[in-house]
């Protein structure tokens, strides 16, 4: 069994692919949907050797299965988003320590001490339902900034709009989190000069507005806040790991996740680093239920390992991918 310690002080790449190769073993061994997928593919294990060489399981398989790797009870159920009537993914996690140990020890990587911030979030879509893995990091980041400034926000916007303006010319070192139709929605209620503000959209309009390019949306939101940069986080509900972008959308990973992109027409194949393919995560936090995920995302790696995100692919299974119902 790969332990937690393994996972969290990953510091080499031959480290980490150790540790990715025992975890595929392990989940093939432990997870029935993750073994009838790789004997599906006739994937023999022992000559498993690089990441390349990994199956990566197609994201909805959350949809449709129970994708776990022990059989401990279920502490905590994590749902995606969905209009009415649509199947959402089920993230069965058997410990949710695990995930907080991971959001935290890479929101320390990214931006240092959570106590230096007041956290101030703006998700209307996710605190309407439940299960949002989102509104639980995002809920405990709050708790631990030990100010009572930090909370969030629904649809009182006129009270988010005076504290935010109080909190950053006092000085104050402020985060604010938001998807991104509702941090569009603030700034044309008012525009601000934000000095000390870190802007961090979270992505999607959730059927609310038209989607829109990266540069043009960000480019707004730099206008309407008066920052130079939009902070992003990459993260989803079949993931318990986050990757985070500073600005112009470039992702960076914390140690125990890494991204491969594959070609879209063959999802067997990889794509040099500069070209365009679907998103492949491998997320060693998910030791419990499936660490290698072809997600729908397209995107391209860089050749210092961080990537970014393009768009998703159009129809809504992955082609190539789609390789059998279980």
């Amino acid at each position: 069994m790969i332990s937690t310690t393994d996972i969290f002080t990953i510091s080499s790449q031959k480290q980490f692919e150790k540790i990715a190769l025992k975890t595929f073993r392990y989940q093939y061994e432990n997870n029935r949907v993750y073994q009838e997928f790789c004997n599906y593919l006739k994937t023999d294990v022992q000559k498993v050797k690089i990441l390349e060489q990994i199956p990566f399981l197609p994201i909805q398989f959350f949809k449709s299965h129970t994708v776990v790797s022990n059989n401990n009870p279920i502490e905590v159920t994590f749902t995606s988003s969905g209009t009415t009537g649509m199947i959402t993914s089920k993230h069965l996690v058997t410990d949710v320590s695990i995930y907080e140990e991971s959001y935290l020890k890479a929101f320390s990587e990214f931006y240092g001490n959570i106590e230096d911030y007041v956290v101030l979030a703006l998700l209307p879509s996710y605190l309407e339902r439940e299960g949002s893995s989102l509104i639980h990091m995002v809920e405990d980041l709050i708790q631990r900034t030990n100010r009572p400034e930090s909370g969030f926000y629904l649809h009182n916007h006129d009270e988010l709009i005076k504290n935010l303006i109080e909190l950053d010319e006092s000085g104050q070192n402020v985060i604010l989190i938001g998807v991104t139709y509702a941090l569009l929605d603030l700034i044309e209620k008012q525009t601000f000069q934000l000095q000390n503000t870190i802007i961090m959209e979270t992505g999607g309009m959730k059927g609310k507005r038209k989607e829109m390019i990266r540069e043009e949306l960000h480019e707004i939101l730099c206008t309407g806040f008066g920052v130079t940069a939009i902070h992003s986080e990459y993260g989803m509900t079949e993931l318990l790991s986050q990757a985070y972008s500073l600005g112009e959308g470039v992702f960076e990973c914390p140690s125990w996740i890494q991204i491969l992109v594959r070609e879209t027409e063959d999802a067997l194949t990889y794509v040099s680093s500069g070209k365009t393919g679907g998103i492949n995560v491998i997320d060693l936090a998910n030791i419990n239920s499936c660490s290698f995920i072809a997600t729908q995302d397209l995107g391209k790696k860089n050749p210092n390992n961080s990537f970014e995100v393009l768009g998703r692919f159009d129809n809504s299974d992955i082609r190539g991918c789609n390789l059998m119902v279980l």
